[in-house]
């Protein structure tokens, strides 16, 4: 045997490296051990359920739902008569005084006193009596607005549903094909012992079990990439749920296809139509931009109103000749008026609401037609899935039947390894396929839903 000298001096230093990197690894591993995770096994219902609870997004349009409904008490509560009090105190400079001579037996009297201090309070009520349409037209819109955040509200929980929806068989489908992919590395791993030992009998040749390593080591990078697939699913349920990182989601609904009845599609858009929530609060802004326009064009009439006033004044300039002490009065006025000329502000005002309204009405008409063809798309991937995961299930029964054939003809020496590998790759391509059908279903039919307002 013919050894290079030194051979084994230089292998010394080499064995004692690899073992000192084995221990300082181990100890990094054993320093860096995975934290414990707390499972948590949901259900798609449970999941949407927190999903609702825990999302922000719906907290905010709620705020805004409450904001709208104080709109609208503030615009009720214009039809109301208006209470205000005040109080007053005044120091002003002294006057000389006037004082009439009169004789005897009244003498001189001060006609107009030096009263440098002055105290007043007022209660005063001012009611609206005519104003042309504007209070009822402030109140329409404003309930119009609500309506349109209540709709919001539904809309953005039609939306949270779908994105919990679709997180979830995203992280079921990921967990899935990585199931797919570790069984396809289990069959390589058998198929390649098979390989080697037929090698080692001199009954293939190396590059049969090189191309069955190939195979087997791409299968085992695609499983690593779904595991990270599946993470990132993970990550992002969590946040949907407002669960941290220590937890872990574990579906509990399963991968199978689903039985869909047909229906008409111009059925499915009269009820897209009927039930669409963003489609309802887009009506509705139509609607309060009308209300709008309403109340400038108020401006064009007469305002009438009511006001009155009870108050005590210290002194009652009212009273002759003024004298300190308190004295009360009241007071009513009824008052009219009319903007004879403005300038055009409330004519711009008008064409301004005009235009927003117009605006707002064209949207809805864009809503409409992007609602129909939606309805229309959705309908159209729902039915190809079916058709997808119909075919699916048969190409897979099929690939597990030819797989099955290969493995015991090439364990019979009958066929190449190439054969094997081919029936085994067409086998895992067919399961991908089953699983991405079976998910694609599920979103199918969740995004048909959203699109009909279900």
């Amino acid at each position: 045997m013919n050894r290079r000298p030194g051979g084994f001096l230089l292998w010394i230093p080499s064995l004692a490296a690899g073992t000192l990197l084995a221990v300082g690894g181990a100890r990094a591993e054993d320093s860096a051990a995975p934290p414990t995770l707390t499972p948590v096994r949901l259900g798609l219902a449970e999941v949407i359920e927190r999903a609702r609870r825990a999302s922000p997004r719906l907290r905010q349009l709620r705020a805004l739902q409450e904001g709208a409904e104080s709109q609208v008490r503030g615009a009720r509560a214009e039809r109301l008569p208006q209470l205000d009090l005040s109080a007053q105190a005044s120091r002003l400079s002294h006057v000389p005084e006037f004082v009439a001579p009169f004789p005897p037996p009244q003498g001189p009297t001060a006609i107009f006193p030096d009263l440098p201090n002055r105290y007043a309070a007022r209660l005063g009520l001012t009611l609206p009596l005519f104003t042309g349409g504007r209070i009822a037209g402030r109140l329409l819109a404003a309930e119009k607005e609500r309506n349109a955040s209540q709709k919001d509200l539904e809309s953005g929980a039609g939306d949270l549903v779908l994105e919990a929806t679709a997180s979830y068989w995203d992280l079921l489908t990921s967990q899935e094909s990585e199931r797919v992919f570790r069984e396809a590395v289990a069959s390589y791993d058998a198929h390649l012992q098979d390989a080697l030992a037929r090698q080692r009998q001199g009954l293939a040749a190396r590059n049969e079990v090189l191309a069955v390593q190939v195979e087997r080591d791409e299968a085992e990078l695609a499983r690593i990439r779904a595991a990270s697939d599946a993470e990132v699913a993970q990550a992002d349920l969590l946040r949907l749920l407002g669960l941290g990182s220590d937890s872990e989601i574990e579906p509990t609904e399963a991968l199978e296809p689903l039985k869909v009845p047909r229906e008409d599609l111009e059925q499915l858009v009269a009820e897209a139509l009927a039930r669409r929530n963003d489609r309802a609060a887009l009506k509705a802004r139509v609607e309060a931009a009308e209300a709008r326009v309403r109340v400038e064009r108020a401006e064009r009439f007469p305002q009438a109103r009511l006001s009155a006033g009870y108050e005590v004044l210290n002194p009652n300039l009212r009273f002759f000749p003024p004298e300190e002490g308190w004295h009360d009065d009241w007071d009513a006025t009824l008052s009219l008026s009319l903007h004879v000329f403005d300038g055009g502000r409330t004519a711009a005002a008008v064409a301004a609401g005009e235009a927003d309204r117009e605006a707002t009405h064209q949207q809805l008409e864009e809503l409409d037609r992007q609602i129909r063809f939606e309805v229309n798309r959705r309908t159209l991937d729902l039915k190809n899935s079916i058709e997808e995961v119909e075919l699916a299930d048969k190409n897979l029964e099929a690939a597990k039947e030819n797989r099955r054939v290969a493995s015991e003809r090439f364990r019979a020496g009958v066929i190449p390894s190439s054969e094997l590998l081919d029936a085994e790759t067409a086998l895992l391509r067919a399961g991908l396929q089953r699983t991405t059908s079976l998910s694609g279903q599920r979103l199918a039919l969740a995004r048909l839903d959203r699109a009909l307002g279900r």
